[in-house]
């Protein structure tokens, strides 16, 4: 297990520029469907957000400090699990949202405070949780990350695109109703197979700890599910409103968390497996739980 924490994911600059560019387009893609207006609603029902984001700030790292101390897993696994718990939610919640019918204002609420809260709040929450997962210390000392410096390409990465995509749909909103579906789709059909030629390219790493990253993964995944549901039933919201929030802790922007690795971490192995695997499985469990609620009203 000591050996992940010595590997890196061959990636080189190229790759990792593409990886950049790509999801700069899938977080304008993801504009293209958020409105400020959005925030009024905050204002009539601010529980709702607010329940949501407990759960996706505070209850999911927890969570995966609990389960760090628990399963005790190679240090860069921790680290990549930290990052992960961290990371704005994912792009296609909303569509997992709706699909499960439940609260997509809720959905989209979230998504958006989330997302243009990383650029502040992911560096920052990285840096708090991860001083207090086990034997870390060493690894974060090797790589250094600069809080500032991440901030700064979270804006590149997340605010320059969501802010283009929100001014495009406020300006031109036929134009950004046209293109958002062939973006969303687009984007993440080549992320997915950014994310397989990736694992293909570093197969005898993935072949080496496939069943770890795997049980982690499905763990993690399935707690975070869990978590979100039950934080929005501790919090006395109503049926749809605690499918949201589930789906909305339980599917995090592991592309963003990908970069970040690539251009914070070296691709430290065990961090880029674990967001990378995640970024494959939660599109499998998010699929399946939204499809199962569909067809349950109760």
């Amino acid at each position: 297990m000591e050996h992940l924490d010595q590997i890196r994911i061959n990636f080189s600059s190229d790759q990792v520029s593409w990886l950049n560019i790509l999801l700069a387009f899938i977080m304008f893609g993801v504009a293209l469907d958020l409105r400020l207006e959005d925030f009024r609603r905050v204002c009539t029902q601010p529980r709702l957000p607010i329940v949501g984001l407990v759960s996706e700030y505070l209850v999911l790292p927890l969570l995966t400090l609990l389960l760090v101390w628990g399963f005790r897993p190679a240090p860069s696994l921790a680290l990549g699990m930290v990052l992960l718990s961290v990371c704005p939610g994912g792009n296609v919640s909303n569509f997992m949202v709706h699909m499960a019918r439940a609260n997509s204002a809720l959905s989209v609420i979230l998504t958006t405070i989330t997302t243009i809260g990383a650029i502040v709040m992911t560096p920052l929450a990285f840096g708090f949780w991860a001083q207090w997962a086990p034997d870390t210390a060493r690894l974060l000392r090797q790589v250094q990350v600069d809080p500032l410096a991440m901030v700064g390409a979270i804006v590149q990465l997340v605010g320059i695109p969501v802010v283009l995509g929100l001014w495009i749909r406020r300006q031109w909103p036929e134009v950004a109703r046209r293109l958002r579906k062939p973006v969303s789709r687009l984007s993440l059909f080549i992320f997915l197979a950014f994310i397989l030629g990736a694992l293909y390219a570093n197969w005898e790493h993935l072949h080496r700890y496939v069943h770890i990253v795997f049980g982690l993964v499905l763990v993690h995944n399935g707690l975070a599910l869990l978590s979100g549901y039950y934080v929005g039933k501790w919090g006395g919201l109503a049926l749809a409103e605690r499918r949201t929030i589930a789906i909305e802790t339980g599917i995090q922007n592991s592309g963003l968390g990908l970069a970040l690795v690539f251009n914070f971490f070296q691709g430290l192995g065990g961090m880029a497996l674990v967001l990378a695997w995640w970024g494959i499985w939660h599109l499998i469990s998010g699929f399946a739980l939204a499809m199962w609620w569909r067809h349950r009203t109760q």
